[in-house]
């Protein structure tokens, strides 16, 4: 073999070397301004299917965080309850005689139909339970029950409390779910919740929100308060309907909102649900018994100002209740309470007033012990007591013989919520001793002999040596006055 030409062997050293420092470069990291100007490669095409469009491939999205799955068995168990009530007129016309001949006017009084919506929650899917608020359910003379499904069944009521707000109704049981309640009593303040109803009448409607706060109390004109607070809307026609936290597990029922303007000017976030730990009491109660026992500690109260506070030696920061008095052989007696102590908490929950111990003692059942923790001087006291069934309504002959004829009882709840304590008068026989004696219906009794009567036991208490002189301090309507019994 000839060998090549020195010309040539140059040249093909020449080609190798630029290769291999072709290869080099491709091998160094490109700065990030060139490759920034440098366009990216095409991403390769999707095949073309025979015959059609090239076929479009879809990247996998995470899912969306949402109620709806909760919802799914949570809404099924809300019901709309319709409710249709009969009410007299009434008119100056109607009771005058000669108008009433002259127009054909029946004698019985004028009745007119008036109809009313609200929402119910199933709680026991094999008998049939719907809780609801008494509210919803007051007075009616017929209760339809709307189910999401669409059925519409007759509902019969089984009872209600008017202190609490709770109504109890039962429908054909079939084919029905029902929410678990839950312990409402481990709710924070910061948790989610769902409000679910029929607000204005529009159908089922959720909201969401979270809870404001727990153990709410002091709201004018309701009866006895631990409410939970939220801002779910809750607007009119939300009235028992569900609160449920994120498990589908009922909390609590929706029962009222606050509005300076009004409830039907809508919602401000501002809206009460009563727990379902009270709502579960209630309903066995009215299984049970057929209306809800309340007991007492058989004492009379007042606030705790900073004024009193420096007088009993206490911190003027210190809230709390003052005991001014112990009933004769009431549990409050019997747990060692004297007047000037100051009861501070009941069963762990922190007493701020008169109004809040009052509402508690109508809260917690009966006959079962309770834990006070009362501030007695310097000592910090833990007192046991079990409170008592007191009766709601006696005859007067059994207090004293000059209230003879009368029927007295406890003034509604809400009542007292606004100030208004002491003893109603009920019934009032017009051939009676308390009738002749000038006692009439709805007269408000709140004072004997001078001293003040919050309630009935304390006017049991107050009578229980009969006075030669008795002398009741009386409201009727907007006045007020002594009345002297005979």
């Amino acid at each position: 073999m000839r060998p090549l030409p020195l010309f040539a062997c140059l040249l093909a050293a020449a080609l190798l070397g630029g290769l291999v420092a072709r290869g080099a470069d491709d091998a160094t990291p490109v700065p990030a301004a060139r490759a920034a100007a440098e366009p990216a490669a095409p991403a390769p095409l999707p095949p073309v299917p025979a015959g059609g469009e090239p076929a479009r491939t879809v990247a996998a999205l995470p899912a969306l965080p949402s109620l709806a799955p909760m919802l799914e068995n949570v809404t099924p168990a809300v019901v709309n309850i319709y409710t249709r009530q009969v009410v007299e007129v009434q008119s100056p016309l109607a009771a005058d005689p000669f108008f009433r001949r002259f127009f054909g006017l029946p004698d019985m009084p004028l009745r007119r139909e008036s109809q009313s919506l609200g929402s119910g929650v199933i709680v026991d899917a094999e008998r049939g339970y719907v809780l609801t608020n008494h509210h919803v359910v007051e007075n009616a003379t017929e209760v339809s029950v709307q189910l999401q499904d669409g059925r519409t069944l007759e509902a019969e009521f089984i009872g209600s409390d008017p202190g609490t707000d709770v109504a109890l109704i039962r429908i054909p049981a079939g084919n029905l779910r029902a929410l678990p309640l839950a312990d409402s009593q481990s709710l924070r303040v910061g948790d989610f919740v769902v409000a679910v109803g029929n607000p204005f009448g529009l159908g089922q409607t959720v909201t969401s929100g979270i809870v404001s706060a727990v153990g709410r109390s002091g709201l004018t004109g309701l009866g006895f308060q631990d409410f939970i607070q939220t801002d779910a809307s809750i607007n009119p026609g939300n009235s028992g309907g569900a609160l449920v936290n994120l498990r589908g597990e009922l909390v609590g029922i929706n029962t009222a909102s606050f509005n300076p303007r009004g409830s039907a000017a809508g919602n401000i976030g501002l809206g009460f649900a009563i727990p379902s730990n009270l709502a579960r009491e209630v309903m066995r109660q009215l299984l049970v018994y057929g209306e809800v026992k309340r007991g007492s500690l058989g004492v009379e109260l007042t606030d705790l100002t900073p004024r009193f506070a420096r007088e009993l030696g206490l911190e003027p920061t210190l809230r709390g209740a003052i005991v001014t008095r112990v009933y004769r052989n009431a549990p409050g007696e019997a747990a060692g309470l004297r007047p000037g102590d100051v009861v501070t908490a009941i069963n762990r929950q922190r007493v701020d007033g008169a109004q809040a111990l009052r509402n508690a003692e109508g809260l917690l059942p009966v006959n079962r012990p309770v834990t006070l923790e009362v501030r007695r001087g310097a000592q910090t006291l833990s007192l046991s007591a079990t409170l008592r069934e007191q009766p709601r309504q006696l005859p007067g002959a059994d207090i004293d013989p000059r209230l003879e004829g009368a029927l007295l009882g406890e003034v509604a709840e809400r009542f007292r919520n606004a100030g208004l304590l002491g003893v109603a008068v009920a019934e009032v026989d017009p051939r009676s001793r308390a009738a002749l004696n000038g006692l009439r219906p709805g007269d408000r009794i709140y004072g004997v002999n001078g001293r003040r009567v919050d309630d009935l036991a304390a006017l049991r208490s107050a009578l229980a040596q009969p006075p030669g002189r008795l002398v009741l301090r009386v409201q009727r309507g907007a006045q007020q006055g002594d009345l002297e019994l005979r």
